[in-house]
């Protein structure tokens, strides 16, 4: 059972991503990108070491999309004014309309993946996946590996 529930929740995963790319890809935006301006705009002040652990990317990479957002006015460098050697990541105004977009697409795709499940269904399945996550990231560091 835990093998099939490890690949069913990874295949739906990878299918939901890969149907968001989609439809995101034809207002152009592609997938670093609206991750990116998603963990920022979760986390604005943050300075790109903070992001990059955060999006589970290196430091060069962020910074490489921050380049390219930053040049298309999306996102704005600011300098910590606690450190004068790290910068803080902005969304620019020119951001919000766009993230909004991204949100319906989000919305539109969720309601389609979710035709046919009752609200019911729905809230015991958020309330499921949110006590996994929970358990997750309360396991003790290391304790997973010492039952292989």
């Amino acid at each position: 059972m835990s093998d099939s529930l490890g690949f069913l929740i990874s295949d739906v995963s990878r299918l939901m991503r890969r149907r968001f790319d989609e439809r995101a890809r034809l207002i152009g935006v592609t997938r670093a990108q609206w991750r990116t301006l998603f963990v920022v705009s979760r986390n604005e002040g943050a300075n790109q070491g903070g992001l990059a652990d955060i999006l589970e990317v290196e430091p060069i990479t962020l910074c490489r999309m921050v380049d390219r957002l930053e040049e298309s006015g999306l996102l704005e460098r600011r300098r910590d004014p606690a450190d004068r050697r790290a910068w803080q990541i902005f969304l620019t105004p020119k951001a919000r309309p766009l993230l909004d977009q991204l949100r319906t697409i989000g919305e539109d795709m969720f309601e389609h993946a979710l035709d046919g499940v009752t609200q019911a269904a729905r809230d015991e399945l958020v309330a499921a996946l949110t006590l996994i996550q929970t358990n997750l990231n309360d396991a003790p560091k290391g304790k997973e590996a010492s039952h292989g």
